[in-house]
């Protein structure tokens, strides 16, 4: 016997696999074009033949030890903070919710500076320990956030939540600077990169440290789709249904924070990913997060490679931090959802 589909939903389905389709596609474009891009610029038929060994030494390192590494990284680093922004925005319903702006990625960073500041970074698995050590710090900003957003008869408040955020934000930035005072010059110079957002790990050690938390986590939070459908119904809702709300609130709050741990870790403060990616998924295909999760993971590798290949070029031979890139199109588009939001 066929299986009953209510109407409207092989549409929806057929939707999504289109925009997932346009999205790969337009990634693959810009991976090629992200290629030829830098001061050193290699044609597109060289690139080929060098991707398949057929290129000269120069071209196979300049690819291979630096630039396919750096694609790579932005658009892991896309993924990452896009779907940890798709979490948040559903565990606590409220659309402003982002890394970045209420304070997780902050706390990452901070965690990395200290870091850097009284450890080597040139130890050879410091930078497998970078993304747990910025989990820790994200997570400690994290609970702090919840702890002062949570109110025992109404839970999580979403503009609390963002206030408090913003808050803690403010106050470890604030930290960050005053530490920075007492840095020598070659780790001020790795602090001002890292504040800056620049993919500064560009290396397949920095790959390898932060594939497995990509692989393990978004898989994660695609399975958790349901329950994140059921949260959008709100809070009496989902609890009459049977959830253990705030033990799934849990859950994916620390899976959203480990994303953008990670992320924040090789990239630094790259903001405005977590909140555009989601915002533009929903605009295309629903709210149903089975959806949303993997076209707003492709949306934000496009957008941050996007941003790191125009940095690359707009002032060569210097180069505009990507986390810059970002701010210019993620401010204003801020703005734009906070006044439609007083509407």
């Amino acid at each position: 016997m066929n299986q009953y589909k209510p109407p409207g939903l092989a549409g929806k389905q057929r939707r999504a696999t289109i925009i997932a389709c346009i999205f790969i596609v337009l990634l693959i474009v810009l991976f090629l074009v992200s290629l030829n891009t830098g001061v050193i610029r290699i044609d597109p038929v060289t690139v080929i033949k060098t991707i398949f060994g057929h290129g000269e030494p120069r071209d196979e390192l300049l690819l291979f030890e630096f630039r396919l590494p750096r694609i790579t990284i932005a658009v892991l680093i896309g993924m990452g903070l896009a779907v940890s922004g798709a979490v948040l925005q559903g565990i606590v319903k409220n659309p402003l919710a982002d890394p970045g702006i209420i304070g997780i990625n902050a706390g990452a960073g901070l965690a990395v500076m200290l870091f850097v500041s009284y450890f080597s970074t040139e130890l050879g698995n410091s930078v497998f320990i970078m993304p747990i050590l910025a989990f820790a710090g994200a997570g400690a900003a994290a609970i702090v956030i919840y702890a002062f957003s949570y109110k025992k008869d109404e839970g999580v408040s979403p503009i609390r939540l963002i206030l408090v955020g913003v808050a803690v934000a403010a106050g470890i930035s604030a930290l960050m600077i005053v530490l920075t005072l007492k840095l020598d010059p070659k780790t001020y110079d790795f602090v001002a990169t890292w504040l800056a957002g620049s993919i500064w790990g560009s290396n397949w050690n920095f790959v390898l440290a932060l594939l497995p938390w990509l692989v393990i986590l978004i898989p994660f939070v695609y399975m958790k789709s349901r329950v994140l459908d059921v949260m959008n119904l709100g809070d009496h809702t989902a609890v009459s249904l049977g959830m253990n709300l705030e033990k799934e609130r849990r859950i994916l709050l620390a899976a959203a924070v480990g994303l953008a741990a990670a992320s924040v870790s090789v990239s630094g403060g790259i903001g405005f990913v977590g909140l555009i990616a989601p915002h533009m998924t929903r605009r295309l295909v629903g709210s149903k997060h089975k959806y949303v999760i993997p076209i707003c993971a492709l949306i934000g590798a496009v957008l941050v490679l996007t941003a790191d290949t125009l940095g690359r070029v707009i002032l060569q031979p210097a180069e505009i931090p990507t986390g810059v890139v970002v701010a210019i199109i993620g401010a204003p588009y801020f703005l734009y959802l906070l006044a439609k939001l007083n509407d």
